[in-house]
């Protein structure tokens, strides 16, 4: 019943087994770690261009926002200089209060401020409040006479992606300095 001819082969001992394989290749968990390193890597990456790029963008919004804070005192300025030049009273057109103005204003200020948008206008590419494509910029210009001088306070805010910034805040002190 039992075939003796059967030859089991022989397996040498434990200790004379080569440890080392001689295959060459990778196992699937080198695969696996060398895929999650180069995954990190690459969104590492990603995530560091995200960030920059709204660096980039937050950063030219607040040199706008500066710009435009300048250029809101520089209209409050010309209206007292063209009263000067007229022969009026230097604060004639510059109330009290809070308003909106841009480099078409130059004989007084007489749009309250209602928090609209500064647009660029098509003609000229100047922020105003003309036609022209809306930014996400808002102005404010407020002035506060105090005694013979009138403090110019111009806020600036933006919007960007459902998020408001600022304000960016420039102030002034005009005075009555041209003899009459």
């Amino acid at each position: 019943m039992w075939n003796n001819n059967l030859k089991v082969p022989c397996f040498p001992p434990l200790a004379d087994q080569p440890m080392v394989s001689k295959k060459k290749g990778f196992t699937i968990l080198e695969v696996i770690i060398a895929i999650l390193v180069v995954t990190i890597g690459v969104l590492s990456v990603y995530t560091a261009t995200q960030q920059i790029v709204s660096y980039i963008h937050h950063s030219a919004s607040r040199l706008t926002a500066v710009y435009l804070g300048e250029e809101g005192i520089e209209i409050v300025r010309n209206i007292r200089d063209t009263n000067w030049l007229k022969g009026i009273a230097w604060n004639n057109g510059l109330g009290a209060g809070a308003w909106e103005a841009d480099y078409n204003t130059i004989q007084q200020l007489s749009d309250t401020y209602d928090g609209d948008f500064l647009n660029i206008e098509a003609a000229s590419g100047l922020y105003g409040y003309g036609p022209g494509g809306q930014t996400n910029f808002k102005r404010k210009i407020t002035i506060t006479p105090v005694g013979d001088t009138l403090e110019i306070s111009v806020e600036v805010r933006w919007e960007y992606k459902g998020d408001i910034y600022g304000p960016i805040t420039v102030q002034e002190i005009l005075y009555n300095w041209y003899p009459e």
